[in-house]
């Protein structure tokens, strides 16, 4: 495990947060805020995050607590793949984030791909489903499921966004600096795959 303090405090805050929405007697209510409270402060011990700001960030939803879900669109044009520079980081990652409520995931990476990098286009394969846990991205208050989903241009013209700085198509070859937040190399390297490999079936962890 990479970073095993981060998953304990991960699970300490699910079961807490679980017990918060589930428990009626006051005596096990305050046993979960203690709960919560202290994995708050591995969270911010770990990560270096003012622990001020934590009930915004690693406390902030009610409920039974589930793995939030990211989505990616995979476009290519013949050898190359559709990436959008990310204002936040002036990093380079395919374009997507986070499913929205209300809609499908498919749904979401095609309004994702239209707002971040100017085309239409359509889902039509579910490539993989990662867990983040198990790929090389930095640290991350939140457990987070990742959909890769092999979109088709229908439509568009490259463009930026209101978080996009810049958008293009990019070789294996040549990537740009990544994001590693939201992509690795080696997953960039599984949607390649994918293109040479058209029947390979769905990865996930």
């Amino acid at each position: 495990m990479k970073y095993p303090w981060l998953d304990v405090a991960k699970k300490i805050q699910a079961i807490a947060q679980a017990g918060l929405t589930y428990s009626d007697n006051k005596y096990d209510v305050e046993r979960y805020t203690d709960l919560s409270a202290i994995a708050s402060q591995i969270m911010a011990d770990f990560t270096g995050t003012d622990l001020n700001l934590l009930p915004g960030l690693f406390m902030n939803e009610t409920g039974y607590q589930t793995p939030k879900v990211d989505v990616r669109g995979v476009v290519f044009r013949g050898n190359k793949i559709l990436m959008i520079r990310e204002t936040i980081d002036n990093c380079w990652a395919l374009p997507g984030g986070w499913a929205d409520i209300g809609i499908s995931a498919k749904e979401t990476v095609v309004k994702e791909v239209a707002e971040e990098a100017g085309l239409q286009v359509d889902a039509t394969k579910l490539l993989a489903v990662f867990d983040k846990k198990f790929h090389p991205h930095p640290p991350s208050p939140y457990h987070v499921y990742k959909m890769f989903f092999l979109c088709k241009e229908t439509g568009g013209e490259l463009a930026i966004g209101m978080e996009t700085s810049d958008v293009g198509f990019f070789s294996l070859e040549a990537l740009p600096e990544l994001s590693v937040e939201r992509n690795t190399r080696s997953q960039i390297e599984f949607m390649f795959d994918f293109l040479n490999n058209p029947d390979k079936a769905t990865l996930f962890d």
